[in-house]
């Protein structure tokens, strides 16, 4: 039941934060109510180097910007203009590294996260995807650059295990444009868990 620390976020590596957060539980109190899940699915983003990636060729724009902060805040943007995506900004400062949260599996506050949903009763598609999980969770580009280590948004250590071969890795959704970064098994689920979005 401990807060993330800064130098879980600042390390080198995306691709393995990525899958180490699997498992780890997302809060997020927003509005005076307290929600949190079970991280289940994630992708990885490789800075400068990652065509997939915003900030690819150190792209900086007023969207891109905290991603070239020090790791351990949010980069949540607008994505088709509704969805509000989070990401957790990784790796040292300029290096512009982040992991996409793709689904949570819900624990505490599901009343609150099916109001804001608009659901009547549970399902998978409450918090499976990343802009339903934002929309339950509550998360807003106002949310955008939210320092990991507040009382907003933050993430914890729960002592949940994930295994290695638990881990299903295959390549992210929805950017094909990104030619052969697109292949990359940067998309990470915890298998058999029915909170994951469904498999492209």
């Amino acid at each position: 039941m401990m807060k993330l620390s800064s130098s879980f976020y600042t390390r080198e590596d995306v691709v393995q934060i990525s899958q180490e957060l699997l498992g780890k539980y997302l809060f997020t109190q927003i509005d005076g109510e307290i929600c949190a899940g079970m991280i289940v699915e994630t992708e990885a983003y490789c800075g400068a180097s990652d065509r997939a990636c915003h900030a690819f060729g150190s792209r900086r724009t007023a969207r891109t910007e905290v991603m070239f902060a020090q790791g351990g805040v949010a980069y949540v943007y607008l994505c088709y203009g509704i969805h509000h995506l989070f990401n957790v900004v990784t790796n040292q400062k300029d290096q512009a590294d982040a992991v996409l949260i793709r689904a949570i599996e819900p624990k505490i506050g599901e009343d609150t996260m099916l109001k804001r949903r608009n659901f009547a009763h549970k399902k998978y598609s409450l918090t499976a995807g990343p802009g339903a999980m934002s929309g339950a969770m509550g998360i807003q580009t106002a949310h955008y650059g939210t320092d990991l280590q507040g009382d907003k948004i933050w993430i914890e250590d729960r002592d949940v295990v994930i295994q290695e071969s638990q881990i299903i890795a295959s390549p992210r959704v929805g950017v094909a444009y990104a030619g052969e970064d697109a292949l990359l098994p940067w998309r990470f689920r915890i298998q058999d868990n029915p909170w994951c979005s469904k498999a492209k």
